[in-house]
């Protein structure tokens, strides 16, 4: 499949997703909106597919944010259903059964940004920069940033940084616990693949299972997460990875997982 905005590369179970629109700073204009969620629809039913490592073309940006030219014309009504649809497009790639990893290679800012914390995973160049500028177009994030950031950092960091529009660079990012790694740029991607290569060789049963109770954490009381995670840790005491796993690690082995 072929797309106008994105490059998709498969192998060994890892899919490379690249936003391909360097001379914009890689802006989501809605082609490449509706792209990424036709794309992330489709790695879904792919069985080929284990992890998805997302980033941007070029050396400047991940996501500079939504292409400006498209907000000029919203009113209210139109507005509300802009930013429902991007938070659509960003909740089906939080709720994919399979791991995403954004590999942030510079600039993630406003929609860049919320595209970055719909992912499972952060790691980032040292050549990276965060933030939610909105505020300075008269705007808030509209795609789910106010409600991921505050989860992730903490609600005190993420006010300050949502009303002030204040950026991070990748070494603050870190600090704050909105990435988990930081490498050199030249590093990243090798660094991001070998991280997707060592989780697509695990049992795909666990995987799936264990990003499902890790949802649960931020949907539910931690008495009905306690349940679901424990629902979870049965249904997977019943695949054939599970006994796989255990056979391999009393016969001191490398499991072979089958992923059922």
């Amino acid at each position: 499949m072929s797309y106008e905005t994105l490059l998709l590369s498969i192998d060994h179970g890892v899919a490379l997703l690249t936003i391909n629109r360097p001379d914009r700073l890689n802006a989501l204009n809605v082609i490449a909106k509706e792209e990424l969620d036709k794309v992330f629809s489709e790695l879904e039913a792919n069985p080929s597919v284990s992890v998805v490592v997302v980033t941007g073309a070029g050396e400047k940006s991940f996501v500079a944010g939504t292409d400006i030219g498209e907000l000029s014309a919203l009113d209210e009504t139109s507005g509300r259903a802009f930013a429902l649809r991007g938070q659509a497009i960003f909740n089906r790639i939080e709720s994919l059964s399979k791991p995403v990893l954004a590999a942030v290679n510079g600039y993630a800012l406003g929609g860049g940004c919320e595209l970055a914390l719909a992912c499972h995973m952060r790691i980032a160049s040292d050549k990276a920069r965060f933030g939610q500028p909105e505020v300075s177009l008269g705007i808030i994030p509209g795609y789910g940033g106010t409600q991921r950031l505050a989860r992730i950092i903490g609600t005190g960091l993420a006010t300050e940084l949502i009303l002030t529009g204040r950026q991070v660079d990748a070494v603050e990012a870190q600090r704050i616990g909105l990435v988990s790694t930081v490498v050199p740029a030249s590093d990243l991607i090798p660094r991001a693949l070998a991280l997707a290569s060592s989780i697509a060789s695990l049992g795909q049963v666990a995987i799936r299972y264990a990003l499902e109770a890790l949802r649960a954490s931020n949907l539910l009381p931690i008495a009905e997460g306690m349940a679901r995670e424990a629902d979870l840790f049965g249904l997977c005491c019943a695949s054939d990875d599970f006994r796989e796993g255990v056979r391999a690690f009393l016969e001191k082995r490398k499991p072979e997982f089958r992923n059922r």
